[in-house]
């Protein structure tokens, strides 16, 4: 498994494992191209000029008239209605970035607001003035230590959205461009076509694109985000120790709030398996291809509040499937299949589970424990009562139990994917493969069944979603 430091959460979710690098079948051409409009070269206009470590001016969603976007995008609480395309495979709010070798996010870079003369060069004004002298910098300098700091809320810090975050360069003839453009109202596609590698070496080459789509119709400011690669044949710049396009620090993808606390890494980014994000497994059905929904300024699966829906399989419809990317055992990782009076949770592949915490808002709240007797091959009431809302630990930790309990007369729809969401640990690292199965009754009163509000399902895809710890004395 891959190495991440200062991490809270990482969660994987049923029906697409993408927690290995391996590579798979190449498929079809993943890229968004050739829409009416989109010119010669299938993505739009030119974004930047040819160049190394550049920038484009500062885009508006409104410059595109075609375009939704009209409450802009609500970024980890932070909306924004503008964005720089930057020539080193990212784009960034709140100020442009040049940086060339892909620092560890999370990373605190204050934007153009935040100084006294505009962003230029200048200090840190009176608004940083509770920030440690190490952190105040130009817009044009990171700090060696800032995951150990969290940026106050009020400072526009500078947020990254990165595909693939390497030293590109543009210069070279043979080289391809950046490009912009828009397929629909909805989306917008920026495009790194046939891009090479600083100096000016072409060599090697590579196609990616980030896609931006407009989800408004779930609320304001919500969006999705898409990384599609293509072809990706080199990761690093010379100027990052690289040789050849290879080696030194390799590109980083993910992104970044800039507010120190919350970020995303995929898997591999700035080790050498990034280089085969065009061919591995992802979050969805397709290799090269991977997809965010960003609800409410967050990632859904990060509270019960704001679920990620499961993949249900119509043969089993009260089954569900997961795999999680265990990275801190101790801290509980939300799942939820629908449930009727009960449900078994059991281990198929990786760690065990080391505690449970069940939801509140079913009846009274107060659930049968059951575990198995290896010898009998049977389930056995332990006595134990549950309650919702209380972290239960077990003895030692179990690849299965069962939960009963649950009060028919709540009616909680069994094929129902927002039913009941449980909080779980493990005793260990890894990736975790493990059912829970619902367990029905039949009511002969027959009438609507319903799921209590709030609640949902943390089930669907790979996702891993990373917050650096705050460093306490």
């Amino acid at each position: 498994m891959y190495e991440f430091k200062r991490l809270v959460k990482a969660v994987a979710f049923g029906g697409v494992l993408a927690a290995s690098m391996a590579p798979i079948a190449a498929n079809a051409s993943v890229l968004l191209e050739g829409w009416s409009g989109s010119g010669d070269s299938g993505f739009g206009t030119i974004a930047l000029e040819k160049n190394d470590d550049g920038s484009s001016q500062e885009i508006f969603f409104s410059d595109y008239a075609d375009l939704s976007f009209d409450s802009g995008v609500n970024f980890f609480g932070r909306s924004h209605d503008s964005f720089y395309v930057n020539n080193n495979g990212n784009i960034s709010f709140n100020g442009s970035v040049g940086s060339f070798t892909p620092e560890e996010f999370p990373i605190t870079r204050f934007g153009d607001d935040d100084f006294d003369d505009g962003g230029d060069g200048g200090e840190c004004g009176e608004a940083c003035s509770d920030i440690p002298q190490e952190v105040q910098q130009t817009r044009s300098t990171f700090t060696a230590n800032n995951e150990e700091i969290e940026a106050p809320a009020e400072l526009n810090t500078i947020a990254m959205i990165a595909p693939f975050w390497a030293d590109v360069d543009t210069g070279c003839d043979d080289c391809g461009d950046v490009f912009i453009g828009s397929p629909n109202a909805e989306t917008l596609v920026i495009t790194w076509d046939r891009v090479g590698f600083y100096p000016s070496d072409s060599s090697l080459t590579n196609t990616f694109q980030l896609v931006l789509i407009d989800r408004a119709d779930t609320g304001a400011g919500n969006f999705d985000v898409e990384f599609r690669y293509e072809d990706i044949n080199w990761t690093t710049g010379d100027a990052s120790d690289g040789e050849n396009g290879l080696g030194g620090t390799p590109a980083q993808a993910g992104y970044d709030a800039g507010d120190g606390v919350n970020f995303f890494t995929l898997p591999g980014s700035r080790t050498d398996e990034v280089v085969n994000l065009d061919t591995a497994a992802s979050n969805t059905d397709t290799a090269g291809i991977w997809k965010f929904a960003i609800r409410d300024g967050e990632l859904p699966g990060d509270n019960a509040e704001n679920p990620i829906l499961p993949v249900i399989n119509p043969e089993t419809p009260t089954d569900y499937n997961f795999e999680f990317v265990i990275i801190e055992p101790e801290t509980p990782i939300f799942i939820d299949p629908d449930v009727a009076v009960g449900y078994d949770y059991i281990v198929n592949s990786g760690p065990n589970i080391t505690s449970v915490m069940l939801p509140t808002g079913f009846g009274d709240d107060v659930y049968d424990l059951w575990l198995w007797d290896a010898a009998l091959m049977d389930w056995f009431d332990t006595g134990e009562d549950l309650l919702g809302g209380v972290t239960y630990d077990f003895d030692t930790a179990v690849d299965r139990f069962r939960i009963l309990g649950i009060e028919a007369s709540e009616m909680v729809d069994p094929t129902d994917p927002q039913a009941f969401v449980t909080a779980l640990t493990f005793d260990d690292t890894g990736v975790i493969n493990m059912n829970q199965n619902a367990i029905t009754e039949f009511v002969d009163d027959a009438q609507a069944v319903s799921a209590p509000a709030g609640l949902g399902i943390f089930a669907l895809s790979l996702l891993v979603f990373l917050r650096a710890r705050k460093h306490r004395a």
